[in-house]
């Protein structure tokens, strides 16, 4: 590693003094100054010099120093514009790093894959600002990004949720739609002192290792996910009223009850009780019946 490791928190308060850098609230900012931290998750990633490494914030640069030390070659996108200097002075001596300042969720990841990597999966790790986690990962899974693996440092709740199975109270939407796109693994658990400034709460880095094929088959994907999201929104009830609540789906109660006992469903059962497969098999009665 050529400049000094920003890994090191007195260098971190260096660079920030340096710049009279803010931290901006609305952005979620809190850069991690804990080098076995940064270790764990560039080895989690299992990042070689063939790999092409999408960065989502790289604050300062600190993660992305390492990953560019590993890599083939690093493309950070950061939406703080007051950042971009201070990128452009930690990274000058990476060669094989582009920064670019804009947000995410407006990124055509798919073209950068093409035009970087010759449409191959790439690799994503991101130290993820908490309110903005679910919709940047979704993103990455259905916009049919050729992605490797994603991994990322998330509020320790959220990984959670992401890696646990049926009847738990973690168990939701979000633990559904990533086991479907994904294989989870819990890395390590990161606790707020690792970061600065501190979090209120613990976070964990998580890796989401992209299944080949998804684990189950559906006729259509796009309804049971309206599925899944309508048997979880109102937790206390049952699948059978969930589902006939719901302003995102448009069958009778009949209908319901039907499909329901014929997946091979008890009537009152709930949403939380549901695996995967038990979706995909739900669905596909709905399908069967209105196709």
């Amino acid at each position: 590693m050529t400049a000094p490791y920003l890994g090191d928190p007195r260098r971190t308060i260096e660079v920030l003094q340096k710049y009279e850098f803010v931290f901006q609230k609305k952005f979620g900012q809190n850069f991690l100054i804990d080098t076995h931290v940064l270790d764990k998750i560039v080895a989690a990633a299992k990042i070689s010099k063939e790999d092409f490494v999408l960065e989502i914030g790289p604050g300062i640069g600190t993660m992305t120093q390492y990953l560019a030390s590993a890599a083939r070659e690093v493309f950070a996108v950061e939406i703080d514009r007051a950042l971009i200097p201070i990128l452009e002075d930690t990274l000058q001596d990476y060669s094989n790093v582009t920064i670019l300042n804009e947000d995410i969720l407006k990124v055509d990841i798919r073209k950068l894959a093409e035009e970087h990597n010759h449409g191959k999966p790439i690799k994503v790790v991101a130290n993820l600002p908490y309110y903005i986690t679910t919709p940047i990962i979704m993103g990455l899974f259905e916009g049919e990004v050729p992605i490797d693996s994603i991994t990322v440092m998330v509020q320790k709740e959220v990984a959670d949720r992401m890696q646990v199975g049926p009847g738990t109270k973690d168990y939701g939407a979000l633990s559904l739609a990533v086991q479907y796109y994904a294989q989870p693994y819990i890395v390590a658990n990161v606790p707020p002192n690792c970061f600065m400034p501190r979090p209120k709460v613990g976070s964990a880095v998580i890796r989401l290792t992209r299944h080949e094929e998804p684990p189950v088959k559906t006729r259509d994907t796009k309804l049971m996910f309206r599925i899944i999201r309508a048997s979880f929104n109102q937790r206390r009830k049952t699948l059978a009223n969930g589902l006939s609540n719901s302003a995102e789906l448009s069958f009778s109660k009949q209908e319901i009850q039907e499909a329901i006992e014929a997946a091979g469903l008890p009537a009152g059962v709930r949403g939380e009780a549901l695996t995967l497969e038990d979706f995909a098999r739900l669905t596909d009665c709905f399908v069967k019946k209105h196709g």
